[in-house]
C-alpha cells in the first residue's frame, strides 16, 4: 500500500468515526459520569473493528452482502442491544432519583461493562460491518496475504477509533466538570441514554422494512 493509500484510508476511518452515531452516545453516556468509563468504551468499540476485519479476512462477513436476511439479523441484533442499552440507562437514573453521580458510584466498581458495551455496540453495528465490506477490500495490496493485510488495516481503523473515541471521552468529562450542575448533568444523562435507545428503535425498524 502506497502512502497515499494509507493517507486515505485514514481519513475515511476518521471520517467513519466522526461521523455521529450510537458508539459517540455510547461513550458520551459513560463519559459523564466518568472519564475511566468513557475511555473504557471507547476502547472496546476499537475492538469491535478488530472482529469486522477478522470476519473480512475469514470471509465470514460476505455473508452480509450476498444474505438480505444476515444483514437484517445483524441489524435486528444491533438495534434490540442499544435499545437494551437505553432503557437500562434511564431506568438506573430512575432508581437513583436521575441523579447520575448515584448512578456513577454504583458502576464505577468495574470498567468492564463499559468496555464490553462499546464492544458490543460496534460488533453489532451493521454500518461498520458494511464500511469494511465496501472499503477495505479495495485497499488490499495485491499479491499479499489476504487476511493479514484485512488486520493490518483493520488495526489501523481501530487506532483511529480508539483516538478519537478516547479524545472524545477526555472533552466530554472536562465539559461536564466544568458545568458540574446537577440539573445539566442529569439532563445529558437522559438525553444521551434517550438517544440510545432512539437508535435502537430506528435500527429494528430500518430492519423489518
Amino acid at each position: 500500500m502506497t502512502w497515499n493509500a494509507l493517507l486515505s484510508f485514514v481519513l475515511l476511518c476518521l471520517l467513519l468515526n466522526i461521523t455521529p452515531g450510537p458508539d459517540t452516545f455510547l461513550i458520551l453516556r459513560y463519559a459523564l459520569r466518568d472519564v475511566r468509563a468513557g475511555i473504557a468504551a471507547g476502547i472496546g468499540s476499537s475492538m469491535g473493528y478488530l472482529l469486522w476485519a477478522a470476519a473480512i479476512g475469514l470471509g465470514l462477513a460476505a455473508l452480509m452482502e450476498q444474505s438480505a436476511t444476515a444483514y437484517r439479523i445483524v441489524k435486528i441484533a444491533g438495534g434490540i442491544y442499544l435499545l437494551y442499552l437505553g432503557v437500562v440507562a434511564l431506568i438506573r437514573l430512575r432508581r437513583a432519583g436521575g441523579l447520575a453521580k448515584d448512578v456513577m458510584a454504583v458502576e464505577r466498581r468495574s470498567l468492564f461493562p463499559a468496555l464490553g458495551a462499546g464492544f458490543m455496540s460496534t460488533s453489532l453495528n451493521p454500518k461498520v460491518g458494511l464500511f469494511f465490506i465496501a472499503v477495505v477490500p479495495q485497499f488490499l495490496p495485491a499479491g499479499h496475504a489476504h487476511f493479514m493485510s484485512t488486520m493490518l488495516l483493520g488495526a489501523i481503523s481501530a487506532l483511529c477509533a480508539a483516538l478519537y473515541l478516547v479524545a472524545l471521552s477526555l472533552v466530554a468529562n472536562r465539559a461536564v466538570a466544568w458545568l458540574r450542575r446537577p440539573k445539566v448533568t442529569k439532563a445529558l444523562e437522559r438525553t444521551s441514554a434517550g438517544v440510545l435507545a432512539a437508535f435502537g428503535i430506528a435500527t429494528l425498524a430500518s430492519a423489518t422494512q
